[in-house]
C-alpha cells in the first residue's frame, strides 16, 4: 500500500502486521487530504488459484481457500486508525521487562520508553495491584530522549490459567510531566508475572529406543511457575472473513466459550490473522494461555531477501506487540511446515529467522519451529478411518504422542442454522454441486467430508430427514471429541497436551470440525468437550461404538485429575441404562489421588448385552456424592431381531 499526504507520497509499504505511525506535523496545509492506496492482492502465481499463491507472503493463507474458508482475500485496513493530536513532549510506549528469581518471590523490572523533546521533562510511574492499590513508584527528571528505569518487585502475586490459579494482573502507569509538573500524556497497561517453560514429557530422553540413537523427542510439556501443567485447548481461527469487522465484543463472546469448555490453551492458527490486541488483553484476564503461530501455513516459503525482509519485519512488529502478555506461552514457526506438502525443514531460512527474531526479542517465551514436530501429532480428522474402518476408540488407544495438536470430527451445523444458508429447493436431500459443498458439507477435504453421510448411513441407516442426519451427526462429533480428550488425558505424563480442530469458524458453514459454529453458537459437541476437559473426572475406556445384541461388553474405569491439588478418595458406579432398563456393572472404591496425577481404575467384567429394544444405550460412570464428576457415553445398539 500507499499513503499519499496532498498528493505526496510518504509511505510505501508490504505487510499487513506492522503499525503505521506517521508524523504528519510538518507537512500540514492549511487544507489536507490524505490518500491510502491499497495495490492489487499479492500472489506468487496467477494460476491456480489456491492456498499456494500465499507461499510468498506474509499474509493469512487460509484467505486463499481452505476446507472451512471461502476463497475470499481481503484488502483494506483491517485494524484501529485514526488521527491523533499529541503534545509536542510524548512517548511512544512503555515496554516493562522482567525477570524472576529461582524462588518465584523476586521480580527484576526494568521499564524503558522512547519519545521525542523528553529531555528536561519529568515522569511518575506506578505499579498498582488488582484492587488499584499502588505497591511501587518511581519518581524523577528525564535526561534524554529516552526513560530508563531499573527496581525490583518482593513477592509479586503470580499470573495463572484460569482453572489452576488467579490470572492476576497488575497496573503499570506511566505519566509524563512538563516542566511545569503538569501531566500531559497517561500510557496504562495491565502486567502478569509468570514463568513459562517448555520441558522434556517424562519417557521422551528413553525415546526413540534401541540403538543407533537419534536425538530424543523435543519437549512438549509447558511449565508454569515451576509446575508442569497438561494443556487441554484448541485451535482458533479468524472469527470474521474479513477481520476489519472483528470487535472486542466479538472476541468477548467466544473466548468466554472457551473459558467455559474447561480450555486453558488456545493455538492461535499460523493460516489466520495474529489477533487484535483486544483478542490477548482478553486472554490475559481470563487466564487462557496462548500459543502463537507466526502466519505461515502449509506452503514452501522461499529463502529469496525480498520475502526474508518482509516476514522480519512483520514478525519483529508481532513480537514487540505480544511480548508483553502473560497469556503468551509459546511462538511458533507456523502451521505444518515440515510435511511433504509443505517441503521446508528445520534448514529453512525463514525458519531460522523466526527462531532467532523470537530469542533475540523475547528470549523467556519458548519456540517451535512448527506444528507438529517429532513426537507431536496432528490428525485424524473423522471419527472412522476411511480405509481402515478404525475408529476413534482404538486409533487413541494404541496412539503413543507427547501432544496431540490437531485432531478433529466434522458434524452438520444445527439445522437452523443450515435452513438459513442452503435454499428450500436444496435442502433435503444433500447433494454435492449445491450450497451444501459451497459450504463445505461435500469434497471440502478428502474422501466423503465433512457431512460423512455415508459414514453415518453406515451406523444409523439412511436419515429420513434433515433433522435426523443433524443429530446423528452431531452425536458422533461428541462422543469421538470425547473419547480423544479424555484417552490424552490418560495418557499423562508422557502426553502434556490435547488441542481439538477446530474451535469456531469465520462463516456459515453446513458442516465443519468446529464445536462452536458461526458466529457463536455452541454444537452439541461443545458441552461433551467440556465435560471431556473438567479438570477432575471419572472416566470409562470405550472399545467401539455400536454394539450388538449377545456382545460381551467391557470397559476400564478412571479417574482423571489435573488439580493442583491432592484429592480424596471416594465410591465410583458403573451401570449400562437403555430405556428403562438398567444393568450394574461394577463399584469401585478409589484410594485418594495425589495432585495432578490420574489413577487406573479396573477393568469390568464382560456383561453379555441383551435384547433391547432401543438402539442406543449409555454408560453411567457415577461419583457417589459428587455429581459433577460423573461421566456418560452414547453408544449403539442393534438387536437380533429386524423388527425391533
Amino acid at each position: 500500500f500507499e499513503i499519499f499526504l496532498n498528493n505526496h507520497k510518504i509511505l510505501y509499504q508490504e505487510g499487513m502486521f506492522t503499525w503505521v505511525k506517521l508524523d504528519l506535523t510538518d507537512m500540514l496545509d492549511p487544507y489536507n487530504e490524505l490518500r491510502i492506496i491499497v495495490h492489487p492482492v499479492p500472489k506468487k502465481y496467477s494460476f491456480p488459484a489456491d492456498r499456494g499463491q500465499a507461499a510468498n507472503v506474509v499474509k493469512p493463507a487460509v484467505s486463499y481457500g481452505w476446507d472451512f474458508h471461502p476463497r475470499l482475500i481481503p484488502l483494506g485496513i483491517w485494524d484501529e486508525t485514526y488521527i491523533e493530536i499529541q503534545p509536542s513532549a510524548f512517548v511512544d510506549d512503555i515496554n516493562i521487562d522482567y525477570q524472576l528469581n529461582d524462588g518465584l518471590d523476586k521480580a527484576r523490572l526494568k521499564i524503558k520508553g522512547n519519545g521525542r523533546n523528553l529531555d528536561g521533562n519529568y515522569y511518575t510511574w506506578r505499579l498498582l495491584d488488582d484492587q488499584k492499590k499502588e505497591v511501587m513508584k518511581i519518581t524523577g527528571k528525564i535526561e534524554s530522549q529516552s526513560v530508563e528505569l531499573n527496581n525490583e518487585l518482593s513477592n509479586p502475586v503470580l499470573w495463572w490459567p484460569h482453572d489452576l490459579g488467579t490470572p492476576y494482573l497488575y497496573t503499570s502507569l506511566f505519566e509524563l510531566q512538563d516542566k511545569k509538573g503538569e501531566t500531559i500524556q497517561e500510557i496504562k497497561n495491565k502486567i502478569g508475572f509468570r514463568r513459562i517453560k517448555l520441558v522434556m514429557n517424562k519417557g521422551t530422553w528413553n525415546e526413540p529406543q534401541g540403538y543407533p540413537k537419534s536425538r530424543s523427542h523435543p519437549p512438549a510439556q509447558f511449565e508454569i511457575n515451576g509446575r508442569k501443567i497438561f494443556v487441554k485447548g484448541t485451535n482458533w481461527v479468524c472469527p470474521e472473513i474479513s477481520p476489519g469487522i472483528i470487535t472486542m465484543d466479538r472476541y468477548k463472546g467466544l473466548l468466554n466459550r472457551v473459558k467455559e469448555a474447561n480450555l486453558n490453551i488456545i493455538r492461535v492458527w499460523g493460516g489466520g490473522i495474529v489477533n487484535k490486541e483486544s483478542f490477548y488483553d482478553l486472554c490475559d484476564a481470563l487466564g487462557i494461555l496462548v500459543w502463537q503461530d507466526f502466519p505461515l501455513s502449509c506452503n514452501l516459503y522461499p529463502n529469496d531477501p525480498y520475502y526474508l525482509n518482509i516476514l522480519e519485519q512483520e514478525a519483529t512488529s508481532i513480537i514487540l506487540r505480544l511480548r508483553k502478555h502473560p497469556c503468551l506461552a509459546l511462538w511458533c514457526g507456523g502451521n505444518e511446515l515440515f510435511n511433504s506438502w509443505s517441503g521446508m525443514t528445520d534448514q529453512s531460512l525463514p525458519v531460522r529467522l523466526l527462531n532467532s527474531l523470537t530469542l533475540r526479542l523475547d528470549p523467556q517465551t519458548p519456540f517451535n519451529a512448527t506444528s507438529p514436530v517429532s513426537g507431536m501429532a496432528h490428525g485424524h480428522y473423522v471419527f472412522r478411518d476411511w480405509n481402515s474402518g478404525e475408529e476413534v476408540y482404538s486409533r487413541m488407544k494404541r496412539s503413543h504422542f507427547t501432544a496431540y495438536t490437531e485432531f478433529g470430527i466434522p458434524s452438520p451445523s444445527s439445522v437452523e442454522i443450515i435452513k438459513k444458508i442452503i435454499p428450500v429447493d436444496e435442502l433435503w436431500p444433500p447433494k454435492e454441486c449445491t450450497s451444501w459443498q459451497s459450504h463445505h458439507a461435500f469434497k471440502a477435504w478428502v474422501g466423503d467430508s465433512h457431512l460423512m453421510m455415508n459414514m453415518l448411513s453406515d451406523y444409523f441407516g439412511p436419515a429420513e430427514n434433515l433433522e435426523e442426519l443433524v443429530e446423528q451427526g452431531q452425536l458422533i462429533q461428541g462422543e469421538g471429541l470425547k473419547a480423544i480428550y479424555e484417552e490424552a488425558r490418560r495418557q499423562k505424563p508422557y502426553c502434556a497436551m490435547a488441542l481439538n480442530w477446530c474451535f469456531n469458524e469465520p462463516w456459515y458453514t453446513a458442516a465443519n470440525n468446529s464445536v462452536v459454529s458461526y458466529p457463536d453458537t455452541p454444537k452439541p459437541a461443545f458441552y461433551e468437550v467440556k465435560n471431556a476437559c473438567r479438570p477432575y473426572c471419572a472416566s470409562a475406556e470405550i472399545k467401539k461404538f455400536k454394539w450388538k445384541e449377545g456382545d460381551e461388553f467391557s470397559s476400564r474405569l478412571w479417574i482423571l485429575n489435573d488439580l493442583p491439588d491432592s484429592i480424596p478418595g471416594g465410591r465410583i458406579k458403573a451401570k449400562l441404562v437403555s430405556g428403562d432398563q438398567e444393568i450394574e456393572l461394577i463399584q469401585w472404591d478409589y484410594e485418594p489421588l495425589k495432585a495432578n496425577t490420574n489413577l487406573k481404575g479396573p477393568e469390568i467384567q464382560p456383561v453379555i448385552l441383551p435384547a433391547w429394544k432401543n438402539d442406543r444405550f449409555q454408560l453411567i460412570v457415577e461419583v457417589e456424592g459428587k455429581p459433577e464428576y460423573s461421566s456418560d457415553y452414547t453408544l449403539l445398539f442393534e438387536s437380533s431381531d429386524p423388527e425391533q
